[in-house]
């Protein structure tokens, strides 16, 4: 499927510029409609009217089943979209894409929305059945169609956002569930039932029928060895906490599972993997700013992790586009371990330093007009950190420029690890250069 668009108004004449944009990914298709040139035309004529109640509450049934459907057939990423008035967008597989498209065309010219409320029926998912109170065995082809261990997963996320705790297995051809409520939702549900409008609690003191299918044993605990268990107690202590992790991120992103942070975390800590795809034949590689594509989108890659670590407003190596000659030499370097990139140097070269004593508070030398390489940022996996990595890039940067240690410059400000660096390598002072 390619990227489309669909004019609601087919008369070439008529100044009605609303359209829908068709625009297809890996897994789904997004279908837009965008009414944006349309409210700007309103509002010159004095009519600001939001859409209708009846009409976004359409959008969203419809949205909620596609993404449901979407995620049940196993997309684990997320959906980005807009509601109105300027832009609607909606998600659909790809079978799905023409309804969808003649529902918010009906919808928007017609006023009918019936063909999403239409959308919504088909797609809907017998959520509320899969997670009925009692232990059973879905059947896959029966129940579901995708694959067990997809649909666990899924039905596992359903199953949190219900306030339950889902006590599921996946076999070769069935799941087997057993939905609970834990005692903490259930008496956040009684307390706050604005929140919850409609909800019945059908899992407290459910007890299965005398025939209902038992889950057979494959090894462990068994089944019943809470039976009858004293609860844990809980005490509320003051402990230290931060929201940010030392990689520069939060501690917890609800949002993503924290997946992010974890891939993030990993890659700071053991370093960035080798491409499996990247012939990589020494130990360190120069990346210039003419190097092929895939090398400066990694030395892009690991150039975010002090970004983040550090808070920097921007990463330290930003040459993604077409390749092209720097007028300053500007280079990294990215030093593999382990078939890991665990070590980083931006660097470029410049005339403009002055000599600096590693002294806190005193005052730099006279500027020196020679040409040397200069330090923008360099940056260590936190694993491989207190072991010369450091010390070893510095001194690739210079046998690479032609010049001692000692006739590095390092940007400033300096960092109190940079300085410990410059001082074991520099201990009768550096050059820096702004």
């Amino acid at each position: 499927m390619t990227e489309r668009t669909i004019h609601l108004v087919a008369d070439a004449s008529s100044r009605d510029a609303r359209k829908i944009h068709v625009r297809p990914s890996r897994q789904f298709a997004t279908v837009q409609l965008d009414r944006d040139s349309y409210v700007d035309a309103e509002y010159s004529r004095g009519d600001e009217r939001d859409l209708p109640a009846d009409y976004l509450a359409a959008v969203d049934r419809a949205r909620d089943a596609a993404m449901n459907r979407i995620r049940y057939e196993g997309y684990l990423g997320a959906f980005y979209w807009g509601n109105g008035p300027r832009w609607i967008d909606l998600c659909a597989r790809f079978r799905d894409v023409e309804a969808t498209v003649e529902a918010l065309r009906a919808a928007e010219l017609q006023h009918d929305y019936s063909k999403l409320h239409a959308i919504a029926e088909r797609l809907a998912l017998p959520v509320d059945e899969w997670l009925a109170p009692g232990e059973r065995e879905l059947i896959r082809g029966v129940d579901f169609d995708s694959p067990p261990g997809v649909f666990l997963k899924f039905l596992r996320a359903q199953a949190s956002k219900s306030g339950l705790r889902l006590n599921g297995r996946a076999t070769a051809g069935s799941v087997w569930v057993r939905p609970t409520l834990p005692a903490a939702q259930k008496q956040i549900r009684e307390m706050f039932p604005e929140q919850y409008p409609g909800w019945v609690d059908r899992w407290t003191g459910y007890v299965d029928l005398d025939d209902a299918p038992l889950r057979p044993w494959v090894g462990g605990g068994g089944e019943d060895l809470s039976r009858g268990a004293i609860p844990v107690q809980f005490q509320q202590l003051e402990t230290p906490s931060s929201d940010k992790c030392p990689c520069g991120m939060r501690l917890r992103d609800i949002g993503d599972e924290d997946k992010v942070h974890r891939v993030h975390h990993a890659s700071w800590a053991l370093g960035v993997r080798v491409p499996k795809g990247l012939d990589w034949w020494g130990d360190l590689a120069v990346v210039t700013t003419q190097s092929p594509i895939s090398w400066r989108r990694l030395a892009h890659q690991v150039a975010c992790l002090p970004q983040r670590e550090d808070s920097y407003d921007f990463p330290s190596w930003s040459h993604v586009g077409e390749p092209e000659a720097s007028t300053d030499n500007y280079r990294a370097y990215l030093l593999k371990v382990d078939e890991r990139i665990v070590g980083y140097v931006a660097a470029h070269d410049t005339n403009e330093h002055r000599r600096w004593d590693l002294v806190d508070g005193s005052s730099y030398g006279v500027e020196d007009a020679t040409l040397r390489p200069r330090i923008v940022l360099i940056w260590v996996a936190d694993v491989y950190r207190h072991r010369g990595i450091g010390a070893t890039l510095v001194q690739a940067l210079a046998t690479d420029s032609g010049c001692k240690v000692s006739d590095v410059s390092w940007s400033t400000p300096v960092s109190p690890a940079g300085r410990r660096l410059a001082r074991r390598l520099s201990p009768d002072g550096i050059w820096v250069s702004w």
